[in-house]
C-alpha cells in the first residue's frame, strides 16, 4: 500500500464506491478508497428480505442514535458499516424523487442540478430490467428491478388505492410520481445489488485501485488551506496517507459533519468548544439535518397465507425457501415493502407530498426482530419534504465517540398537517373493496384513535425514521452554504463532500437513488476538472 495517491475518498459507501469505479476508469489516476467497515458481508446479506438483519448487526451497521426526541424517545438511526455502505443494508427500493425536486435545486442557486442536468446520471447509474427509454437507462451497473404480483395481499392494497382516488403509475422514477405501483428495487436475478457489487466487484483488480478496509479516518490534513492527507486508524495505529490531487469525503450524513468539524472546518463556537483549532468557520456544517419519519397503521387480516407473517414460518416458509433457491424468485427475492403510493395531503399541494408504503405484514415495532404472528398488512407514510430541521453535532474531539444528532421529527406544524392527512388517506385506502372484506380489525392504532389531537399523539408516539438523513454539508450558492454547487468545501481548496449529505433539501423519497446521481455527476465534474 502506497502513502500517496491523487484521491483519496474517506468512505466505501454508496457514493464512495461509485467514485472509486469511476475515478479509476481511465487509468490515469490512483485512488485509495479507506472504509471504516469490511468486505460486503455474508451470503444472508445478499438475499434481499433478509436486510433487517444485517442492520441489527453492529458488525455491518453504525448504530447511531438520536438524543431524546420526539416525544421524549431516543430514535437509532443504524448506517451501513460494510463496503457499499447503506446501499449494503438498507431496503432495496429504488425511487429518484420528483422532476420539481431537482428543479428546485437549480432554483435555489444549485446550477447544474435541474431534472434535465441529472437524469442523464440517473440512467448511465441503472440497468433497468424493462429495458432503456429516454427516461430510464439500460447500459448502466446497478440492475434495478420492477417487481408484480408478489402477493395477493399486495394486489389487493393496489387495487384499494385505485378504488380511493389514486391512479396506477407505470414508473414513478419517471419524475412523475403520482399513484400507485409495486416498488423498484435494487436487485440482480434475486440476490441484492449494492454500490459494492455494482460498482467495486467487477474492477477490484485495477492497478489504480486501492481499497482499504477497517480503516477508520479520523480528521483530514489542512494545511495553508488545502487538504494535503487524511489521518486514519487501523488495527490500533494511526497512519497518514496523502492525497495529490483531492480529499472527498463520502461518509455519509452523519459522519461528513463530523469529519470535517474534527478536521477544523465548521461552526466556530462549536469547534472552539471541543479544543478543535478553526481553520475554515463553516456555520452550516451538520446544520441542515433532514430525514423522513415514518407513522405506520396495521391491520389484520382474514385469510391466512397472504402475508409475511405465516410465509416466512414453517410450513409455508419451505415452499418460499425452496421458491429461492431453484428459482431466485417469491418473497424472498423482493424487498418486504412491496408497494408505494404518493400522494397530496391537501388538493393545494402542487406535487405528492406524502409517500405511502405497503409491507403484507402485521409488522412489530422492533424492526430488527421476528415478525408476530397475526397475519395482516402494514401502511405507512411519511412526509416526503419535510420542513423539520435537526442537526449533527460534535459531542467530542474523540473521533471514535458518535456525534449527537437531534433530529427534531414532526416539530413544524406542516409536517404535523401532513402526517395527520397520510393516517387518514391509509384508513380511507383500507375502506375499500376489495381488501375491506378482509380485514378483521386495525392493531395500531386502534378505531378508538380519531381525533386529530389522538392520532398526532401515536405518531410521535410510535413513528420512526425511515433512514434517510441528507442535507448536513448542503450545497448552495450562498458565502455560508457549507459546499459550492461543484461539491467544493468552500475555505478549504481540494476538499470536496459526495454524498447524501451535499444535498440542498431532501428529495421526495428514499434517498439512495439520488446519493448515487450524485456520485456519478461528481465524478464527471471532478475528472472534467484534471490537467
Amino acid at each position: 500500500m502506497h502513502d500517496e495517491f491523487d484521491y483519496v475518498i474517506v468512505g466505501g459507501g454508496t457514493a464512495g464506491c461509485v467514485l472509486a469505479n469511476r475515478l479509476t476508469q481511465d487509468g490515469r489516476s490512483t485512488v485509495l478508497l479507506l472504509e471504516a467497515g469490511g468486505e460486503y458481508g455474508p451470503l444472508s446479506m445478499r438475499v434481499p428480505i433478509g436486510f433487517k438483519y444485517a442492520l441489527a448487526n453492529s458488525q455491518y451497521a453504525w448504530h447511531h442514535r438520536t438524543v431524546p426526541d420526539i416525544g421524549g424517545r431516543v430514535i437509532g438511526l443504524p448506517r451501513g458499516k460494510v463496503l457499499g455502505g447503506s446501499s449494503s443494508v438498507n431496503g432495496l427500493v429504488f425511487v429518484r424523487g420528483q422532476r420539481e425536486d431537482y428543479d428546485g435545486w437549480r432554483e435555489a442557486g444549485c446550477d447544474g442540478w435541474g431534472w434535465d442536468d441529472v437524469l442523464p446520471y440517473f440512467r448511465k447509474l441503472e440497468h433497468y430490467s424493462e429495458g432503456g427509454s429516454e427516461l430510464r437507462g439500460a447500459d448502466g451497473p446497478l440492475s434495478v428491478t420492477r417487481t408484480r404480483n408478489l402477493s395477493r395481499a399486495s394486489d389487493l392494497f393496489i387495487d384499494a388505492c385505485v378504488a380511493a382516488g389514486l391512479k396506477r403509475n407505470p414508473d414513478y422514477n419517471s419524475g412523475i410520481q403520482d399513484g400507485v405501483s409495486y416498488f423498484q428495487m435494487t436487485t440482480w436475478k434475486g440476490w441484492r445489488t449494492s454500490s459494492a457489487s455494482a460498482y467495486i466487484a467487477p474492477v477490484r483488480n485495477r492497478a489504480n485501485l486501492a481499497v482499504m478496509l477497517g480503516a477508520h479516518a479520523h480528521r483530514i490534513r489542512i494545511e495553508n488551506k488545502r487538504a494535503t492527507a487524511v489521518v486514519y486508524a487501523r488495527d490500533g495505529v494511526l497512519n497518514e496517507v496523502r492525497a495529490r490531487a483531492e480529499v472527498i469525503v463520502a461518509a455519509g450524513a452523519i459522519t461528513s459533519p463530523q469529519l470535517l468539524m474534527l478536521s477544523g472546518v465548521g461552526p466556530g463556537e462549536q469547534l472552539a468548544e471541543f479544543g478543535v483549532p478553526v481553520i475554515a468557520r463553516s456555520p452550516k456544517v451538520g446544520r441542515q439535518l433532514r430525514d423522513h419519519y415514518n407513522t405506520t397503521i396495521i391491520a389484520s387480516l382474514l385469510r391466512a397465507g397472504m402475508t409475511l407473517n405465516e410465509r416466512t414460518r414453517l410450513p409455508l416458509a419451505a415452499v418460499e425457501v425452496l421458491r429461492y433457491l431453484l428459482l431466485r424468485k417469491g418473497l424472498f427475492a423482493a424487498s418486504p415493502a412491496h408497494v408505494v403510493a404518493f400522494a397530496r395531503s391537501s388538493a393545494q399541494i402542487p406535487t405528492p407530498d406524502l409517500q405511502l408504503m405497503m409491507l403484507p405484514a402485521a409488522a412489530g415495532g422492533d424492526k430488527t426482530g421476528p415478525l408476530p404472528r397475526t397475519p395482516g398488512i402494514s401502511v405507512g407514510v411519511q412526509p416526503i419534504r419535510p420542513a423539520s430541521v435537526g442537526e449533527v453535532r460534535l459531542a467530542s474531539a474523540d473521533p471514535t465517540a458518535a456525534p449527537l444528532i437531534r433530529a427534531n421529527y414532526l416539530s413544524d406544524a406542516q409536517d404535523q398537517r401532513a402526517v395527520l392527512s397520510g393516517l387518514r388517506l391509509i384508513r380511507r385506502i383500507l375502506a375499500q373493496s376489495p381488501l375491506v372484506e378482509y380485514i378483521t380489525g386495525e392493531l395500531q392504532p386502534g378505531r378508538d384513535i380519531q381525533s386529530d389531537e389522538d392520532l398526532l399523539a401515536f405518531a410521535r408516539a410510535t413513528g420512526n425514521t425511515a433512514h434517510h438523513p441528507v442535507g448536513t454539508c448542503g450545497m448552495g450558492p450562498n458565502a455560508d452554504d457549507v459546499l459550492d454547487p461543484q461539491l467544493r468545501v468552500r475555505g478549504v481548496e481540494r476538499l470536496r463532500v459526495v454524498d447524501a449529505s451535499a444535498m440542498p433539501m431532501i428529495v421526495s423519497g428514499n434517498t439512495n437513488a439520488a446519493t448515487l446521481m450524485i456520485a456519478e455527476k461528481a465524478a464527471d465534474t471532478i475528472l472534467s476538472l484534471r490537467l
